[in-house]
């Protein structure tokens, strides 16, 4: 049965022909805002398109409020969508982008207009509705975007990259529209390549990597789970077991397995910065040659890594 109270994507998969594009998603997302977090190309995108039913999955089943997205008529109503490029009939105002797709909705001449002010407004673009989007900046035309999206006052608003383009001004102005929608139980998915951006934002998160869904929950839950879970190491040396020896004498180690072939070994540990240190001072000393080391997890503490340093490039 479909649960008119959440989002949910029940084991979803899309493939682009042999190209995974997200792969066995099982999600829930109730009011308030979610982040969805991943690095480019991880699949947050994939998993927007396939919300608001401008791709079909290959497998599973993705409902918004109980509507299936298959039944565009009375998904449309219910969903915006401010996509993360520019994509703007040519020659067009701002007031005439917005009004537009308000007609285009089924929205009277006089309701189309009205709710295309309110949502100019909204965004702080008043003085420059009547003019052409093409002379906007970039930070212009994403509010622009962002007020097409909320014109037809959505419950379920889908916002990918959304801050991308803003002068720190218009991003808290349009962050605390957001953190208002929110605050009248309205459905808000925000994409980010970028874990702080979501931060200040979200009541939960969701990473992705890959095409999975790697983590969820709370962000300081994931930060925790993030923080806490031992990273693999893979290590092709001579001498493993010699290796495998000392190191195991350090506390931050978890568990070390030894390949079937004696030439290397698995490690897992709490601190990879110390399990590196302490790598080298026994290589060194023992005149060990090395032949490979490096992660081996495509894991998310590796992805979460990623996306915390990658924070101040916004």
């Amino acid at each position: 049965m479909s649960d008119p109270g959440i989002i949910r994507f029940d084991q979803v998969s899309k493939f682009y022909g042999e190209v995974l594009g997200v792969n066995q998603v099982d999600l829930s997302i109730g009011p308030g805002i979610t982040g969805l977090v991943g690095p480019n190309g991880s699949g947050k995108s994939t998993l927007m398109n396939l919300m608001t039913g401008l791709l079909q999955p290959t497998e599973g089943r993705v409902t918004v409020l109980g509507v299936a997205t298959d039944r565009p008529e009375q998904l449309f109503r219910m969903v915006g969508y401010c996509a993360q490029y520019d994509a703007f009939p040519p020659g067009l105002t701002c007031y005439q982008f917005i009004y537009s797709y308000l007609r285009v909705h089924g929205y009277a001449d006089g309701d189309a207009e009205r709710l295309t002010w309110s949502s100019i407004d909204r965004v702080g673009l008043s003085d420059a509705g009547r003019r052409r989007l093409a002379g906007f900046s970039k930070g212009m035309r994403q509010r622009a975007r962002v007020a097409q999206a909320i014109a037809h006052e959505p419950q379920v608003l889908v916002l990918d990259e959304p801050l991308n383009g803003l002068d720190p001004m218009a991003r808290a102005e349009v962050t605390d529209i957001f953190k208002e929608m929110a605050a009248e139980g309205r459905f808000i998915l925000i994409s980010s390549h970028i874990l702080h951006e979501v931060d200040v934002l979200a009541d939960r998160v969701a990473l992705l990597d890959s095409g999975y869904v790697v983590a969820e929950g709370e962000i300081d839950e994931v930060r925790v789970e993030m923080e806490a879970r031992p990273i693999q190491v893979l290590v092709r040396c001579e001498r493993a077991k010699e290796v495998a020896s000392a190191l195991l004498l350090q506390d931050h180690l978890v568990e070390v397995l030894i390949n079937d072939d004696g030439g290397g070994f698995l490690a897992r540990t709490k601190n990879s910065g110390h399990f590196y240190e302490q790598l080298q001072d026994i290589v060194l000393r023992e005149q060990v040659k090395v032949r490979k080391v490096k992660v081996a997890d495509s894991d998310v503490r590796a992805v979460y890594q990623y996306l915390i340093e990658d924070e101040g490039k916004a």
